[in-house]
């Protein structure tokens, strides 16, 4: 039986990682197409040329991504793609908020070549895989906040995206080809999905479970409301 001519897309701005995991993969799958991607936008782009994407391999700190925000984003516009994290933050927060997010897998950095094929030929029966030695029950308080955060459609997650960079409705607007009456709509609907009155609280709501991506100062931070 020939081996599977499976579709990868590697993501990471890092080129000398992104060529290590392309070795690692053609050694493994000797027939996969690999695609690089050194920013969320080229991740984007990719799957929404190519709808056959067999796995997407996501670094969390690469340009576009604002803590979990790009796998939010990339796991409700095509829900039909795995991704597996790999990264170098190997704190359980981070890789339990990764799985509950919708992540297939989480792969650290730090672990040798053989765990990575390992790991990725265990998402590619179907499975998932995190570290052995990582409780996925240990629960922090914020379940109900991430649950709220994945009721939120891709482009509405994009302008939260966009609001904790403190965008305006009309440079949001502008970025996404809407007009400012769309963009509002959103912010309606995204403060009504996280239960909360103002962009301000919102923001930091999603602060709150970015496992210290989405670092703030105090209890208050200013964002503009129009």
């Amino acid at each position: 039986m020939s081996a599977p001519s499976y579709r990868f897309v590697i993501a990471d701005d890092h080129p000398l990682f992104r060529g290590a995991l392309r070795q690692t993969l053609e050694a493994q799958y000797p027939q996969a197409s690999i695609v690089e991607a050194g920013a969320l936008e080229d991740v984007t782009s990719c799957l929404e040329k190519d709808g056959d994407i067999d796995l997407v391999l996501l670094d969390l700190t690469m340009p576009g991504m604002r803590g979990f925000s790009g796998l939010m984003y990339l796991r409700a516009q095509h829900a039909g793609v795995p991704v597996v994290v790999v990264s170098a933050n190997e704190d359980p927060q981070a890789i339990r908020k990764a799985m509950e997010f919708g992540s297939s897998g989480f792969i650290p950095k730090s672990h040798g070549i053989e765990v990575i094929r390992e790991a990725i030929a265990e998402v590619m029966l179907g499975n998932v895989w995190t570290p052995p030695d990582v409780d996925l029950s240990a629960d922090d308080g914020s379940g109900d906040l991430v649950q709220r955060l994945s009721t939120l459609t891709p482009q509405q997650v994009r302008v939260l995206m966009m609001l904790s960079e403190g965008l305006l409705n009309k440079q949001i607007a502008y970025e996404l080809s809407v007009s400012e009456a769309t963009v509002k709509a959103h912010v309606s609907a995204i403060l009504q999905k996280l239960g909360v009155e103002s962009r301000t609280q919102a923001v930091i709501a999603a602060s709150k479970i970015e496992a210290g991506q989405w670092q703030m100062n105090g209890d208050t931070v200013a964002v503009p409301d129009a």
